[in-house]
């Protein structure tokens, strides 16, 4: 095996490439990350879904009208990857379907930016590809500065049956979120899980999941509260 195959060489061939063509948009970000001290914060849905404005989307928005409870200085936005050009991450040349990848990172390191709640819907106990490559571009703000460090997270996961693997599924995309120095909460009380689970019971419809919707409204409360813990600290 070549060194360039090595994970060292994997590392340096992407940190080298991806830095040069991110940092500008990132590193601005890093250095006022302490800024939203007792100001106004930023709780942001992140969907991962291919399709824009569905079922992970609603759920998303659940969500986010929960964090906008916990408290009268809470903005909100929701942001859709569906129909951006954010390809596969190839560590050969990173630059390569970057596409719109560097807008949405500027986006979530964003000093304002206190908590970034991540929805995917799940394909076969998994993440969306979508989701995958995002998330995989995101070593090029871990590289640079670790912009989303610190940053509150939580995840969300919509499937198409009850037990459809939405667990599973949050478990994968908080292992990459925990490399990015990111602190995860679960959904909140009463419920106190790992995440929102959210079963997709019709067509494309997910307001008769009761209980799924509960753990939305849970884990973007939640969210929100530990943001407005850690931006006030």
């Amino acid at each position: 095996m070549t060194e360039d195959l090595t994970r060292r060489g994997f590392l340096g061939a992407a940190g080298a490439a991806v830095v040069a063509g991110v940092a500008a948009e990132v590193a601005p970000a890093a250095e006022g990350k302490e800024a939203p001290k007792g100001g106004p914060i930023k709780i942001i849905g992140l969907s991962t879904s291919p399709r824009k404005g569905k079922t992970t989307a609603a759920a998303l928005r659940v969500c986010l009208d929960a964090a906008k409870t916990a408290g009268p200085n809470i903005e909100v936005e929701l942001i859709e990857l569906a129909g951006t050009n954010i390809g596969v991450f190839d560590p050969g040349n990173p630059d390569a379907g970057a596409g719109d990848f560097k807008k949405v990172a500027a986006a979530l390191t964003d000093p304002k930016v206190a908590g970034i709640v991540f929805g995917t819907p799940v394909y076969f106990g998994s993440m969306s590809s979508l989701c995958k490559a995002f998330l995989d571009r995101c070593i090029a703000i871990r590289k640079e500065n670790f912009g989303l460090a610190n940053k509150v997270a939580g995840v969300v996961a919509v499937g198409g049956m009850r037990n459809g693997g939405q667990e599973l599924t949050i478990q994968t995309v908080q292992a990459a979120l925990l490399a990015q120095e990111m602190i995860l909460v679960g959904d909140g009380q009463p419920t106190a899980h790992r995440g929102a689970t959210i079963w997709n019971s019709a067509n494309d419809d997910i307001s008769g999941d009761e209980v799924g919707l509960s753990t939305a409204k849970n884990l973007g409360r939640r969210v929100a509260e530990v943001a407005l813990r850690v931006a006030r600290a």
